[in-house]
């Protein structure tokens, strides 16, 4: 079982970065709500942040989760290598430096969709 949870945050991290917008949607919970540095995001707003994205590549540390009935924390740190890319502001980079991050992930119906995420400020 834990390959499995293991396995969720690349499958979600992997469609982010090949720019699958369906999956990535089907993934995110109506309801979602994700906490970053910069304030708090629903679904649709989260939807139109990794839009912007051009994910190169990540990688994943320090995973852990815990399963809890139908309801799974994952808590990690990401090293991201891409861009975003607005339009009007030109491209800026994704933060390089590894955060900290949380994912709430419950077993629904139609499978496992995140209900809610936190990114931490990196400690460095």
């Amino acid at each position: 079982m834990a390959i499995t949870r293991r396995v969720l945050e690349r499958v979600f991290w992997n469609n982010v970065q090949a720019a699958n917008w369906v999956e990535v949607e089907h993934a995110l919970a109506s309801n979602y709500s994700g906490e970053t540095p910069s304030g708090t995001l629903d679904h649709d707003a989260t939807m139109e942040q990794y839009r912007t994205w051009q994910l190169k590549g990540y990688t994943l540390g320090d995973l852990k989760t815990e399963l809890n009935g139908t309801t799974m924390v994952v808590t990690y740190t990401i090293t991201l290598n891409g861009f975003t890319s607005n339009g009007a502001g030109g491209a800026q980079p994704l933060p390089s430096a590894p955060q900290p991050m949380m994912t709430v992930w419950q077993q629904q119906k139609a499978g496992w969709v995140a209900i809610a995420h936190s990114v931490s400020l990196s400690q460095q």
